[in-house]
């Protein structure tokens, strides 16, 4: 027994420092240098000061997992110089390309390579922390206070539709109109997709501005908004996953996990009590710019409504080159699959590119907003249809 309990001792022992060897930290540091992630969208596994250069390693939330290794820390030097860093991935590849900002809001993209899976680079650092990470850093509190802003306006509310995995508050904005017709916005399931929510702000922002296409959008359709469904996610620096190791965006059939369970519940009481959801969509990134979307023939209603609208924003927009991908899948858990199979009307999935110029996600995303806010005013509510309440 003496043996067994030594044995069972040092398994356990092993299983708790390999366990406990993934954990974030939250700071490391040298006779000059100090490296810290003790803040919210922070992730640096393992750190290292050697001989002046800076050593760190990333490793994933759990696996298995998509392939978006993030990281996010502050370099904070004695004196002003450049150092030498090096992030090295398990369980994962290079995706995002380094950048660096002293106050996180202009970033400068960093000159790097990559060498046995391992990512090389130098950055300029001073008394004055230097933030690093893969994309932009939005936080939580970067959406509560967009959020707030707009709520300022009289037919915006903003409120918490309910609490993440580890309690912290979803919030949502809804656009009260005239009418019984809803629109869906949904944001950062998979929290390093900046280029995403880039994308969402400005078309969130046209769709209530003022203006007159906008005036008579907002007369007609209500909106809800969900602009950062993960927040557990957002904060921890996850890769893709929620707290629970759950990829949201996998959980649209099953609904184990809370913050799918709450756009869920907000859209059946919706409808419970007279209202109809009518288009939804959702801001993601990936390598590319593309537009995932529910095919023409799938029975929804309007059948041509995204095709034509992608079709027309793609005269627009040219020669941005506009990526159209029908596909559906009712096994898969996606919230475009859930939207179409649940109310009979299309749902997509708004991709932007990791490395697409912010100009153009900008700009794409106003007139976006725009060409769609016309579409969709052209449309008239019978076309509609929907489908009838399970």
């Amino acid at each position: 027994m003496n043996m067994l309990y030594k044995i069972s001792f040092i398994i356990l022992s092993f299983v708790v420092i390999a366990c406990s060897s993934v954990q974030p930290v939250t700071r490391c540091d040298g006779p000059d240098l100090k490296i810290s992630s003790n803040f919210e969208n922070a992730r640096v596994n393992d750190c290292k000061i050697v001989d002046g250069k800076i050593k760190l390693s990333i490793t994933p939330e759990n696996e298995p997992i998509n392939d978006s290794p993030w990281y996010a820390f502050k370099i904070t030097s004695t004196t002003e110089k450049e150092v030498e860093v090096s992030i090295s991935y398990q369980g994962g590849h290079q995706r995002y390309t380094p950048k660096a900002s002293q106050n996180r809001i202009n970033w400068q993209p960093l000159k790097y390579r990559v060498r046995n899976n391992v990512l090389h680079f130098k950055v300029a650092v001073s008394p004055t922390p230097t933030f690093i990470a893969g994309q932009e850093l939005i936080t939580n509190k970067d959406y509560d206070i967009w959020m707030k802003s707009l709520a300022k306006q009289p037919n915006v509310r903003h409120y918490t539709l309910g609490q993440s995995t580890q309690l912290r508050d979803i919030g949502a904005l809804e656009v009260t109109g005239e009418g019984d017709e809803w629109i869906v916005v949904l944001g950062r399931q998979h929290p390093p997709e900046v280029t995403g929510a880039l994308a969402l702000f400005p078309f969130v922002n046209n769709l209530i501005a003022d203006s007159q296409l906008s005036a008579r959008f907002m007369q007609r359709f209500n909106i809800l908004i969900v602009p950062d469904l993960n927040p557990d996610g957002v904060a921890l620096g996850n890769w893709r996953h929620n707290a629970n190791g759950v990829d949201l965006n996998r959980d649209w059939k099953a609904f184990k996990q809370v913050e799918s369970r709450l756009v869920r519940d907000k859209l059946k009481a919706i409808t419970q009590s007279g209202g109809k959801i009518v288009f939804a969509v959702d801001f993601h990134s990936t390598k590319k710019d593309i537009f995932y979307t529910m095919p023409s023939d799938y029975g929804l209603n309007p059948p041509l409504l995204v095709e034509s609208w992608l079709a027309e924003l793609r005269e627009t927009v040219s020669p941005f080159v506009i990526r159209e991908q029908p596909g559906h899948n009712s096994d898969k858990g996606i919230f475009k699959q859930f939207i179409a199979d649940e109310y009979g009307v299309h749902g997509i999935t708004y991709e932007m590119g990791d490395n697409t110029d912010r100009a153009v996600i900008k700009k794409l995303a106003v007139v976006a907003s725009d060409s769609l806010m016309q579409k969709m005013l052209t449309t008239t509510p019978s076309e509609f249809k929907g489908k009838s309440l399970k």
